[in-house]
């Protein structure tokens, strides 16, 4: 039978910081295929840097996307860091006018990725076939700012009110906070290999109705 993959998103998604081992996506692909006991075909639309903003309009008009979209049984999409970390960054370096402007960008972020999945469902309902779409949820690369966490969770909790029953969020938040040296690569944004593999099993974890 097979199944097909499509994972789109930003840097989480091409697997920035992973060296050789390519992010959650291929780990999540294999963990699928032993769950699902059949192949899982695989097509990885990641883009480094990317922001909801950017992302909506290629979900609703980029015929590469939107192709590979309706080819998906399973969809991941990890996106909103970029829109909030260079807020939250400014927090950490210390200019407060940026990080005030938080609440703002929270909420115009909040409505590209509403209008995201509602496109998601668009590209499809109209398919009979069953289909999941699974949501990864933010972490906070700034530990040490107590207002990062904060929009980090309130991102992640706007999450969990999208989509229907075959939508679940990996809400990564918990499994990342008090870990990050750990988890991140050096950097200190994006994970490393270990810190893929665990977004991986969160969202393995999220199971696969109604696919199996």
């Amino acid at each position: 039978m097979g199944y097909h993959y499509t994972a789109i998103g930003d840097s989480l998604t091409t697997g920035a910081g992973a060296w050789l081992s390519g992010g959650f996506a291929p780990a999540y692909r294999r963990m699928a295929e032993s769950r699902l006991r059949t192949s899982v075909g695989y097509e990885n639309l990641g883009v480094n840097g990317l922001t909801s903003q950017k992302l909506l309009p290629m979900v609703q008009s980029d015929p590469r996307m939107r192709a590979a979209l309706r080819r998906a049984d399973i969809i991941t999409v990890s996106i909103g860091a970029n829109d909030l970390r260079p807020y939250t960054k400014a927090i950490a370096d210390g200019s407060g006018l940026q990080g005030s402007q938080i609440p703002q960008v929270l909420n115009r972020t909040k409505g590209n990725v509403r209008q995201i999945v509602y496109n998601l469902y668009q590209i499809k309902s109209p398919q009979r076939k069953p289909f999941i779409i699974r949501m990864v949820g933010v972490y906070n690369p700034f530990p040490n700012i107590r207002e990062a966490g904060i929009y980090a969770r309130q991102y992640n909790a706007f999450l969990t009110t999208l989509g229907g029953p075959n939508y679940r969020v990996a809400n990564i938040y918990p499994a990342f906070e008090g870990k990050e040296r750990e988890l991140l690569f050096l950097d200190g944004v994006h994970p490393n290999s270990r810190g893929y593999r665990v977004i991986a099993q969160e969202l393995d974890r999220l199971g696969y109705m109604p696919l199996r």
